[in-house]
């Protein structure tokens, strides 16, 4: 018993250095701060020179994150919120609780000019319907294609009130449409198999065949060509045009840390920090790297046209497409 109380002392007396170390916390989605995405990696660099431990509380999906934040309010545990996107920027900025990042965000790589004194990009990319080769038919050579062929494929997609890319494919929708997007949809309802809350969910539902095709990016079989060297997978490129994703990070005004947290966007900014980007989230990096992209890259469809998102949108207006989307889905 003596021995066990000496022991006990001891411990207490060591020094805590885990909770001595300063704690920053980024609300992420769920792939990002994955084994496999960019999370990791940038952890272990950032904290190989902060003197802090780096934290990733995540949810679904970037309109999930959205929709959390707007509940927590000024009361936000976190001090980053990284992977909105420029579909739901003009709504978070709306929320008052985004600091200006203070960044140089010029020499950008991105297909559009950025300027936006609350939010920074680090990546982007093109939507895309995602097939494995042998599909009937062939794939759609548009969106109307999909939409209007009765025994078409069957496909995942993923919810917008969650997910960005579900939220991208009803700007897409609408882009492509206009005023005939419900109708649209109702066309296209008896081929989705299931709508996810989150990429994550949808992605894996399609590699395990349960529909022929899943809303991602063109980008995403870049990494079945690097990491199982298969190049049965691709994306359907259509002759409309695709909706074009800016992801973004931003500073909270009531982060603990943010010293550290515009540190950690610098890195993610820098070269070592977009040179992670692609064959990790899978997406093209905001800066293009010193090094290029990764052969994985190379070759892969790049869209005709692209439909960039209003950044400028009001809720109102993002509300009315989802509402037409409910509708026409019976959701």
């Amino acid at each position: 018993m003596l021995k066990k109380l000496a022991a006990l002392l001891c411990l207490l007396a060591l020094p805590a250095h885990a909770a001595d170390k300063p704690v920053l916390t980024i609300a992420t989605y769920e792939s990002f701060a994955s084994e496999w995405g960019p999370g990791p990696v940038l952890k272990k660099a950032f904290e190989a020179t902060c003197g802090c431990e780096v934290v990733f509380a995540t949810s679904e999906d970037g309109a999930a994150l959205l929709a959390k934040l707007k509940l927590d309010g000024a009361n936000a545990k976190a001090d980053l919120v990284l992977g909105l996107d420029d579909n739901l920027v003009s709504a978070a900025a709306a929320t008052g609780l985004f600091a200006e990042h203070g960044l140089d965000t010029t020499g950008l790589s991105l297909p559009q000019p950025w300027s936006d004194p609350l939010f920074a990009p680090f990546d982007w990319g093109y939507f895309a319907f995602v097939y494995k080769e042998g599909l009937k038919n062939g794939p759609p050579k548009s969106m109307k294609e999909l939409v209007e062929t009765p025994d078409g494929p069957t496909i995942i997609i993923q919810d917008p009130r969650t997910s960005t890319p579900g939220l991208g494919l009803v700007t897409w929708m609408k882009a492509v449409y206009g005023d005939k997007a419900g109708e649209a949809w109702t066309k296209l309802r008896p081929r989705v198999v299931t709508v996810t809350k989150g990429w994550s969910e949808a992605y894996g539902l399609f590699l395990k065949g349960e529909a022929d095709m899943v809303l991602s990016y063109s980008t995403s079989p870049a990494y079945h060509i690097s990491a199982e060297k298969r190049t049965d997978i691709k994306a359907a490129m259509f002759e409309e045009g695709h909706a074009l994703q800016i992801e973004v990070v931003g500073l909270l005004k009531s982060a603990a840390q943010p010293a550290l947290a515009r540190d950690f966007m610098k890195l993610l900014l820098a070269d070592a920090g977009q040179a992670v980007i692609p064959e990790t989230n899978w997406m093209y990096p905001a800066r293009a790297p010193a090094a290029g992209l990764p052969e994985s890259f190379k070759g892969l469809p790049v869209p005709a046209k692209a439909f960039a998102a209003d950044t400028k949108a009001d809720a109102e207006s993002r509300r009315a497409m989802i509402d037409e989307w409910l509708g026409a889905m019976g959701r």
